[in-house]
């Protein structure tokens, strides 16, 4: 096998001495002194000992993570051992700058008959990380369609979520799936797997394309068929699988999270702890500000569209939920209704004021200003999100208007209450650690969805109290629609048609206070 361009390149080889160099400074620091007094003869003695020894190189499953190394691979199999430093490289951060096969690289499924709505096959997109037992599965986001017609339409303008012939052969990480531990500090390290969404189900669907003129509906089935393919790939000595998602991928893990566990627990893995983290996916079915007939996406009423689509797709719901709901399954894509049914662990990440949310509800925010029954609309939405995640132990609502967040490259920066995200996801898992510690002998502890008091200094249920709009002054930044300039917080909500004198003497105060409420986010 001819080797690697990059051994024989100078910059190769300078990669190389770096990681060598690191290498060796983390694994034998107490005893440097001795081995730069003995120099190469003494390296070359362990080289023949170790090649005496035979040792086999495994990845360890056990114990803490790590990174080991077989050193007989250096003479005899130098491609072998370019893995194995690449996967050190991961885990050292000065080597990890050097971007050493940090893309996720695309896979289509191997069972072809679970496929995207054209025909063409599903896959997905993963970075392994040896070392690591935890993995991060996410489902894309995009909307949906419900009916024949909407579905051509979204055929004709957003082909890619409807088909996998022009995917990319790989994609970057960023947010939660980045491998950067300055911008995704706590699972930086773990097996990353991006789902793409070309199933137009909100991940339901479970009917094939029968008709060629017609779509197929796999979304469920995508999800299953990924997870078995993961099983030869590590999935199978996991210790946490986190399924997370944005947008129509948040409600995704909300419908598949159950799923998930009691897939791998049929199949005998029932150490994996399976998790979600549903982002901008718990949608309200509430009344429109301006009814419109169905005709599209945009437009249609949440409730009508779902039960349109859920028939359109042969869309599967939680078992818990269906029973909950016989007859009224779509009940289930809402989630302050399927939430209290499941059995898995879920963190809930939501913005107050979604902009999906707004615009289903017909308030579409176009650069003009709003008029004032547009605005009470906009302040009793988030209002009704309060109402909705007050009994979700593990949360993260900012009141922000905005949409996804926990892949954004900002996503460290917003704040409930002085904590990030990044921050509560720590404080929940090591609170789900915690409860397993607890309940150490009570079986699978994968469904475990029990209420614990925070650990002081680690809270996990993060609501903005605050009324309005961006009054949190960690939002992400505004931008005039029609400039692109920058707007100031108080700029944002005269331009959304709010009334500072109106506001304060409603609330009984000086303007003044209320203007300085709202630039310090109060």
């Amino acid at each position: 096998m001819q080797r690697r361009c990059v051994v024989r390149s100078s910059a190769g080889l300078s990669a190389l001495r770096s990681c060598l160099l690191l290498l060796f400074i983390h694994m034998s620091a107490p005893v440097e002194a001795r081995r730069v007094r003995s120099g190469r003869a003494q390296t070359r003695r362990v080289q023949q000992q170790q090649q005496q020894q035979a040792p086999v190189y495994r990845e360890r499953v056990d114990g803490p993570e790590s990174f080991p190394l077989d050193f007989t691979a250096v003479e005899s199999n130098m491609d072998n051992f370019m893995v194995q430093i690449k996967n050190l490289a991961q885990s050292l951060y000065p080597c990890s700058a050097q971007k050493l096969d940090q893309d996720m690289k695309l896979h289509f499924l191997k069972n072809t008959s679970v496929t995207c709505n054209d025909g063409s096959p599903a896959g997905y997109y993963i970075k392994e990380s040896k070392g690591s037992r935890r993995w991060l599965l996410f489902l894309e986001g995009g909307w949906y369609c419900f009916n024949r017609q909407t579905c051509d339409s979204r055929f004709e303008t957003m082909r890619r979520l409807m088909s996998s012939t022009k995917w990319l052969q790989t994609r970057k990480g960023t947010g939660i799936m980045s491998p950067q531990p300055e911008e995704n500090p706590h699972w930086w390290n773990a097996n990353m797997v991006f789902i793409p969404y070309c199933s137009s189900d909100v991940w339901s669907g479970a009917t094939p394309k029968t008709d060629p003129s017609d779509y197929a509906f796999m979304g469920s089935l995508i999800i299953k068929e990924v997870v078995n393919e993961l099983l030869t790939k590590g999935l199978q000595n996991a210790k946490v699988l986190l399924l997370a998602g944005s947008s129509a991928g948040g409600t995704g893990v909300l419908l598949n999270v159950d799923h998930v566990a009691e897939q791998l627990e049929s199949q005998g893995y029932k150490g994996v702890q399976v998790r979600g983290l549903a982002d901008s996916g718990w949608f309200l079915d509430n009344k429109q500000f301006k009814f419109t007939d169905c005709q599209d996406t945009i437009s249609c009423a949440p409730t009508e569209a779902i039960k349109r689509g859920i028939r359109y797709w042969g869309g599967l719901v939680p078992e818990s939920c269906r029973q909950a709901h016989v007859g009224e399954e779509w009940n289930c894509f809402f989630g302050y209704k399927v939430y209290p049914t499941l059995k898995s662990p879920v963190f809930v990440v939501q913005w107050l004021f979604d902009e999906a949310q707004l615009t289903v509800d017909n308030i579409h925010l176009t650069g003009q200003p709003v008029h004032e029954g547009q605005w009470r609309y906009i302040q009793s939405l988030g209002q009704e999100l309060r109402t909705t995640l007050r009994d979700v132990p593990s949360m993260f609502a900012p009141a922000c208007l905005s949409h996804e967040l926990i892949t954004r490259t900002y996503w460290m920066d917003i704040q409930v209450k002085g904590t990030s995200l990044p921050r509560a996801l720590h404080c929940w898992d090591r609170s789900l650690q915690g409860n397993l510690h607890i309940n150490s002998s009570h079986g699978n502890h994968s469904h475990q969805k029990h209420k614990m008091a925070p650990m002081r200094g680690c809270p996990q249920h993060l609501i903005d109290s605050c009324p309005w709009p961006h009054c949190n002054p960690s939002c992400p930044t505004i931008r005039d629609q029609l400039t692109g300039q920058e707007m100031s917080v108080i700029q944002f909500l005269k331009h959304m048609g709010f009334d500072v004198e109106k506001m304060a003497q409603q609330q009984g105060m000086d303007p003044r206070k209320l203007l300085g409420m709202l630039s310090n986010g109060s």
